[in-house]
C-alpha cells in the first residue's frame, strides 16, 4: 500500500554547481517524478560558481539521459540548505566531508551518490530496511548502512569531475551519474510501492 506524505527535499553537492550536480539534480528529479515519488531534488558547490549555468556538455548529457529541464543557475551550499534537505548525495567523499563539517547532523543522511546507491541496492540492507515511506526508509538505510559490504576501492564512491575535460570524460561520468540515479529511483519506487 503506498502511503502518501509530503515531498521529501534531496540536496545533490559537488564543487561549482555547474556540472556533476545539476545533472545528477536533474536527471534524478525526472525519474522521481516519472515513477511518482514526491520529491523536491535541488543542487549546491561547496565552492559554486555562483549564478552560473550548466556547462553546455553537462546540459547537453542531461537533455540526451532524458531530464525534462536544464534550467540552473549555480548556488553556494549553506547550512541552511544542508539543514533542510532529507537526503544529501554528493559527488565525492570530500564533498560529503564538507557537508558534515558545515552540518554535523548531516552525517546521519548524507552520503556520495554512488555510495546510497550501492546500500538501496544491497539485498541485505534493503530487507532490514523495507518500508512503506520514504521517510522511514531513509532512517533505516542510516541506521543500516554499516551492514553493507564497502566499495572494493574506497574511491569507487567518488564520481571524478568533468570540468574542463574532454567529452569521453563528460560521457563517462554521465553514465555513472545515470546508473546511480536509476538505481536509487527503482529502490524507492519498490520499497515505497510507487510506480
Amino acid at each position: 500500500m503506498t502511503v502518501v506524505e509530503t515531498p521529501f527535499t534531496v540536496l545533490v553537492v559537488c564543487t561549482g554547481n555547474i556540472c556533476r550536480s545539476p545533472l545528477a539534480e536533474q536527471l534524478l528529479q525526472t525519474r522521481l517524478n516519472a515513477a511518482g515519488i514526491p520529491a523536491i531534488v535541488t543542487s549546491a558547490g561547496t565552492r559554486a560558481m555562483v549564478d552560473y549555468p550548466m556547462t553546455d556538455e553537462a546540459a547537453a548529457l542531461s537533455r540526451q539521459y532524458g531530464a525534462t529541464s536544464q534550467l540552473h543557475a549555480a548556488r553556494q551550499l549553506t547550512p541552511a540548505l544542508i539543514e533542510s534537505a532529507d537526503l544529501i548525495l554528493t559527488a565525492t567523499r570530500e564533498h560529503r566531508g564538507e557537508v558534515v563539517s558545515l552540518h554535523p547532523r548531516a552525517a546521519r543522511y548524507a552520503y556520495t551518490l554512488n555510495q546510497f546507491a550501492r546500500l538501496v541496492s544491497d539485498p541485505s540492507v534493503v530487507e532490514l530496511a523495507e518500508t512503506p515511506t520514504i521517510t522511514s526508509f531513509l532512517a533505516e538505510i542510516a541506521a543500516t548502512k554499516g551492514l553493507a559490504l564497502p566499495p572494493h576501492h574506497p574511491a569507487d564512491d567518488d564520481i571524478e569531475d568533468p570540468y574542463r575535460q574532454s567529452t569521453e570524460i563528460y560521457a563517462r561520468v554521465a553514465h555513472i551519474i545515470d546508473t546511480a540515479v536509476s538505481t536509487i529511483t527503482t529502490a524507492l519506487a519498490t520499497t515505497t510501492g510507487s510506480c
